[in-house]
């Protein structure tokens, strides 16, 4: 005889669905012919002028690379860029909608969303993909804003699958698998003083790092000329940074780490 409880029901009828007798990782609930390319690595920090935003360019399946080219990084609006970690499908069509939905209510509204406003609805879209991440498509966004009228300006958010918001206030940031890695660098290297130049070469020495430990995590591809997306949100707006800015960062890196290929 069991009781009212939800649970005392699916002890008696259904043990195997309790969270106790689920495999602990979610790659195991997923078919392989279903598994789709996952994203990795993003990083976000402040500097002088407001906050950068970067990601690595691969996508892997499993042991294999996916995608080369992959962008994972995009600016939202004049105030706001969001990059994703996660299963690519799902992440893009998140920040394709979040996007969407921000340029939607500046039009209906005749005035720009908050930056609180974003991140509330973008924690709903990612509560939203809760259903899909349980079965093991986890897709989550890395948030930045910079609005020089809001008393708070810069802003760095994290999410976990619930929805639920993590504000950053140490700097930095990073999400994906090697967000270990590329953290520890930022932990080193981060200055909020630091200048455009000097926020460049910490984004490629932070994702450099985490390619070096990383497999899913790509560095620069110099034949191809797959550099980081990088993208500045400033009171200036939005801009993503150039490659010949980003070859000349990878250059200068290389150089330095040649030296020292220990370090």
């Amino acid at each position: 005889m069991t009781g009212p409880s939800f649970l005392d029901q699916l002890r008696a009828h259904a043990p195997e669905v309790l969270p106790a007798a689920l495999p602990r990782d979610p790659a195991q609930r997923v078919p392989a012919d279903l598994r789709t390319p996952h994203g990795t690595t993003i990083i976000a920090f402040t500097w002088a002028d407001g906050v950068l935003l970067a990601g690595d360019r691969r996508a892997t399946s499993g042991n294999l690379i996916a995608q080369k080219d992959l962008v994972k990084v995009m600016a939202i609006d004049d105030t706001s860029a969001a990059g994703f970690a996660g299963s690519v499908g799902h992440a893009v069509l998140m920040l394709k909608l979040f996007a969407a939905e921000v340029e939607q209510y500046e039009k209906v509204e005749g005035a720009p969303i908050s930056q609180d406003g974003k991140i509330r609805r973008l924690s709903t879209i990612v509560r939203e993909n809760l259903g899909a991440a349980l079965q093991g498509f986890v897709a989550l966004p890395l948030y930045a804003g910079y609005d020089a009228s809001d008393a708070d300006p810069a802003r760095i958010v994290t999410f976990d699958p619930s929805g639920s918001v993590a504000r950053n206030r140490s700097g930095y940031a990073s999400i994906g698998s090697g967000s270990a890695f590329a953290e520890g660098s930022l932990k080193k290297r981060h200055r909020p003083d630091l200048d455009r130049d000097g926020a460049i070469a910490l984004a490629v020495n932070a994702l450099w790092d985490a390619a070096d430990d990383d497999t899913a995590t790509a560095g620069p591809d110099l034949t191809r000329s797959l550099f980081p997306t990088v993208v500045t949100v400033t009171a200036a707006g939005t801009e993503e940074i150039a490659e010949s800015e980003l070859r000349s960062a990878t250059d200068e890196m290389l150089a330095a780490r040649a030296a020292r290929p220990g370090g």
